[in-house]
């Protein structure tokens, strides 16, 4: 049975991960004036190693987070360069002396530069149990890189429970359509999705749900689907009504 749990005065929340037992999620709440994104520290609890998926704003929760799980943060995993998903990597990097991972696409794309920065490929890694095989999923950027743990995707801003990131032009909307169109294939309905983002969702829903009720992995056409992403009348400042 999954087992979850939180620590309502740290504001984490604890998801065993169900991935042979020995990986386990802590959902990290981060918040920046009206802003809220979360990071992940996906734990191997054999080795005691971990590592966060796009750390930002506030580094007593990931402090807190490493001492209540007994890990050493062991890689930052970056979904895209944005800066919400990037504001913690160089000095948790130095800190923890471990390296930054992210796409060579959006490297060359954003210009993200850190000391410890390494650029990856689609091709799988593994940090201790922690078998981690990047997706790349262009759309919100050019190298955007979701990350598949076990039977866990951590999505940042590619795909949220309630929808999918902002896509600056047609060209990036129809690449936002083929990556979403990609994932379908990839995961099963078990997969839990952990985004960067919710807007009423809890992070952990089940693929099944997510591909039931969020209208873009409905449409049929890169067409149809551009037509809607790019829709006049979108309040942009609602992008930041986070949960």
């Amino acid at each position: 049975m999954s087992m979850k749990f939180e620590d309502l005065e740290r504001g984490i929340h604890y998801i065993d991960a169900g991935f042979r037992g020995v990986i386990q999620v802590a959902v990290l709440r981060m918040t920046y004036v009206s802003m809220v994104n979360y990071s992940y520290l996906i734990v191997d609890n054999i080795t005691n190693q971990s590592v966060i998926v796009d750390p930002a704003w506030n580094m007593e929760k990931i402090d807190h987070a490493l001492e209540d799980t007994g890990t050493t943060l062991s890689g930052i995993l970056l979904t895209h360069a944005h800066p919400d998903h990037t504001d913690l990597a160089r000095p948790l990097a130095e800190k923890h002396h471990c390296p930054v991972w992210m796409s060579n696409e959006e490297i060359a794309d954003s210009g993200f530069y850190a000391p410890q920065l390494v650029g990856i490929d689609p091709r799988p890694w593994s940090v201790g149990q922690i078998q981690i095989q990047p997706i790349l999923t262009p759309g919100h950027t050019p190298g955007g890189m979701c990350y598949l743990v076990g039977n866990n995707l951590f999505t940042g801003d590619t795909l949220f429970a309630e929808g999918c990131g902002l896509c600056p032009d047609m060209e990036a909307a129809h690449h936002m359509f083929e990556s979403l169109e990609h994932l379908k294939t990839r995961l099963t309905p078990e997969t839990l999705i952990f985004p960067g983002h919710s807007y009423g969702r809890q992070p952990g829903q089940k693929f099944s749900q997510v591909l039931k009720d969020n209208i873009y992995l409905q449409f049929k056409n890169k067409y149809d689907f551009t037509a809607y992403r790019l829709r006049k009348g979108q309040n942009r400042l609602s992008f930041f009504d986070f949960r």
